[in-house]
């Protein structure tokens, strides 16, 4: 028979430990949760590789400001993908083409 402990039930024991018990607890879990120190970047970022950004998460992922972004827009330099209302958003290949050439400059 397997025991079953819901987030809560788990919450209340570790309220209930000691802090000395606390301290293990924890450190047991950071020593187990995180034994890869070295992710790829697709283990970090491959979620995003289908995703639209906003004018503003975009400046930010080219490190620039958004008056800059925008006359890289106005330039041609980059397009938007879809156009919501006043809303541009941009696919992430783009930026990353954009970023590797701004790079290069």
């Amino acid at each position: 028979m397997t025991q079953c402990m819901t987030a809560e039930d788990l919450f209340a024991h570790v309220q209930k430990m000691s802090s000395k018990e606390r301290i293990k607890f924890f450190s047991l879990i950071a020593i187990n949760a995180f034994q890869e120190t070295d992710y790829t970047h697709e283990q970090v970022f491959g979620h995003l590789r289908n995703a639209s950004f906003s004018a503003e998460e975009a400046a930010e992922f080219l490190e620039v400001s958004l008056t800059t972004f925008r006359r890289y827009v106005q330039a041609g330099r980059l397009k938007p993908t879809s156009i919501i209302g006043r809303n541009q958003l941009f696919s992430s290949a783009d930026l990353k083409l954009l970023k590797q050439k701004i790079n290069k400059e």
